[in-house]
């Protein structure tokens, strides 16, 4: 009888497992390992020497790699500060323009006369307080009467002046 796909009954067939068929030499490549004791492993000079190398290029390369970083966060910091006086010379500026308008709006004629009155009780002149001086028209200015006369000399005599006067 052959056999179908499907099949009557509640109990599933049994599926019979695939052997793969090895050759010879995939026999022989498979090796059993066995668990050695660990023995201590000897190194020659030049994997010490290749040890060493790499070692003290892990260093330098975390040592560069550490600089730059610190170096990057003095940068950040130094932006920073830069950042900081910038907004306090804005500020500072702003400040200034508004005391500068402030000042001309105080050096106003009118604004003088307000404060003059309000603060000080000060009040305009009235004819009444307006007292007027007569004074001579004699000019009290005196007129030189003598001439003054002033010779000059040249370099070589006023070099011996200085010597001579010393």
């Amino acid at each position: 009888m052959a056999r179908s796909r499907y099949q009557y009954g509640t109990s599933p067939r049994k599926i019979e497992p695939e052997i793969p068929r090895k050759s010879q030499s995939q026999n022989r490549k498979l090796k059993v390992v066995e668990d050695l004791p660990k023995q201590e492993v000897k190194l020659s000079k030049q994997q010490k020497k290749k040890q060493a190398k790499m070692t003290i290029l892990v260093i330098a390369i975390f040592a560069i790699l550490l600089t730059i970083s610190y170096r990057n966060s003095q940068i950040n910091e130094k932006f920073n500060q830069v950042q900081n006086l910038k907004k306090q010379l804005s500020t500072l500026q702003k400040e200034n323009e508004q005391l500068e308008v402030s000042i001309q709006n105080s050096v106003n004629y009118n604004t003088i006369e307000k404060l003059a009155k309000e603060k000080l009780g000060m009040q305009k002149l009235t004819n009444k307080q307006t007292i007027y001086v007569a004074l001579p028209k004699k000019d009290y200015v005196e007129s030189a009467t003598e001439e003054v006369v002033k010779e000059e000399k040249n370099w070589f005599e006023q070099i011996i002046d200085k010597i001579l006067n010393k």
